[in-house]
């Protein structure tokens, strides 16, 4: 990337929404901005998952870019398969970072870091779905710092219930955890805050 490269619209339109971006360049400055401000290896998946929730960038254009600023050695993949900024990469992001919008860079780093956060709760709160002779089992587990906290496993008759208890076990884990553990102690104040947070839901 070339200083005073121009920011002339050279990119598909395809599912941008107004306010989106047009500029190759201007797409290989956010993809650099948004690593370094993740401050951690992400994956190609989730930065381009994360130029699409809001219509930000053309999804083919964002992946050739992404592919355009490793083949110049601006980011770099580790043994995990995410990437990182080289010191070049830190440069564009560092200097160049001004020349994006502050409602595409807000609207892009909230994404990534919803993104990151889902990752995460996928990553400690596992779900396993397993076809039985009657039905179905479903198997919930907690996990932090890879210390097991909770392991449930349910039985359910066809895979529609399963697919809906394995969504509200992702939506809201700590509240199965609440709930087993006011019952199984008899702790009556966790029970009471937990059928309180219950009620909230419905």
């Amino acid at each position: 990337m070339e200083e005073g490269d121009s920011m002339s619209f050279d990119t598909f339109d395809e599912g941008i929404n107004p306010g989106g971006m047009r500029s190759k360049n201007e797409i290989r400055i956010l993809i650099c901005y948004l690593i370094k401000s993740v401050k951690a290896p992400v994956s190609k998946e989730l930065i381009l998952e994360s130029l699409q929730k809001d219509g930000l960038a053309n999804y083919f254009e964002a992946s050739a870019c992404f592919d355009d600023l490793v083949k110049n050695r601006h980011i770099t993949v580790n043994d995990n398969n995410k990437y990182i900024l080289t010191e070049d990469g830190m440069m564009i992001a560092t200097q160049l970072e001004d020349s994006l919008a502050y409602t595409v860079k807000e609207k892009a780093f909230h994404c990534v870091m919803m993104l990151l956060e889902e990752e995460k709760t996928e990553r400690e709160n596992k779900v396993e779905i397993v076809k039985n002779e009657r039905g179905y089992n479903v198997k919930c587990s907690i996990t932090s710092e890879g210390l097991t906290i909770l392991s449930l496993e349910f039985y359910v008759p066809d895979y529609e219930q399963a697919k809906l208890v394995k969504k509200n076990f992702r939506k809201n884990p700590e509240l199965l955890y609440k709930t087993t553990i006011s019952v199984l102690s008899k702790q009556k104040d966790l029970l009471t805050d937990t059928l309180k947070d219950l009620e909230m839901l419905s």
